[in-house]
């Protein structure tokens, strides 16, 4: 008789899950990140938009700077966290495989990291303006 049965290392195992927990709480920090960016983003949009009510005839500026940096923060929190869910499905796909290799993963944070710096380089000249 013939066992196909295959045999698994406890310590691949383990490792494999402890890799499987780190992308969740990976996926969880992206979730609190992009949560936070959109709550930010809608705030600075509530805020302006009760100014622009709270003075109707005073127009300071035209082209609505806070309702644009409002929006900016909700599309980095919605883009981060679409890109942190599809990152988060590709490690788990891999660490599925039994051939597991450890590839660099997209970098997420600096691309946030820049974006954001984008967005405060447009809020800084809006507020020189």
């Amino acid at each position: 008789m013939s066992e196909n049965v295959k045999k698994t290392s406890t310590t691949n195992e383990l490792a494999r899950e402890r890799n499987r927990a780190a992308a969740d709480r990976t996926l969880m920090a992206w979730i609190r990140t992009a949560l936070s960016l959109i709550a930010f983003g809608f705030s600075i949009g509530k805020i302006a938009e009760y100014l622009k009510k709270a003075n109707p005839g005073r127009v300071l500026d035209p082209i609505d700077s806070a309702r644009i940096f409002g929006e900016a923060f909700i599309a980095l929190g919605i883009f981060g966290l679409i890109a942190a869910i599809v990152q988060h499905r590709r490690i788990l796909k891999k660490i599925k495989q039994g051939d597991y290799v450890y590839t660099e993963p997209l970098p997420l944070a600096m691309i946030t990291a820049i974006i954001l710096l984008l967005i405060g380089v447009f809020g800084f000249v809006a507020v020189l303006l």
